[in-house]
């Protein structure tokens, strides 16, 4: 039965949700902080609880690095200056 109405054809739509902007801060490890002083930034900077900021402490110093924050540019990079300004090496990806 037809009701005098054109068949509609299903299209999907993707819905741009800026994903393809997201950013990765990555923090490297050095043989000069303590991991102390790395927490305590991450918590500061990224606020960071302390057990995230203890994990990811421990991932830069066995890995050598480590996505402490993802996020857009202008999220990020604030960010990336405090743990700069404290003496870690941070960079944006």
């Amino acid at each position: 039965m037809t009701l005098g109405y054109e068949e509609l054809e299903e299209v999907e739509v993707l819905e741009d949700l800026g994903l393809e902007d997201e950013k990765n801060l990555i923090v490297f490890n050095d043989d000069h902080n303590t991991f102390d002083h790395v927490i305590s930034t991450l918590i500061k900077v990224c606020k960071h609880d302390q057990h995230q900021a203890e994990q990811c402490t421990y991932i830069i110093h066995f890995k050598g690095k480590c996505s402490v924050k993802k996020g857009t540019l202008p999220m990020l990079k604030p960010m990336r200056e405090g743990i700069v300004d404290a003496g870690i090496n941070a960079e944006i990806h």
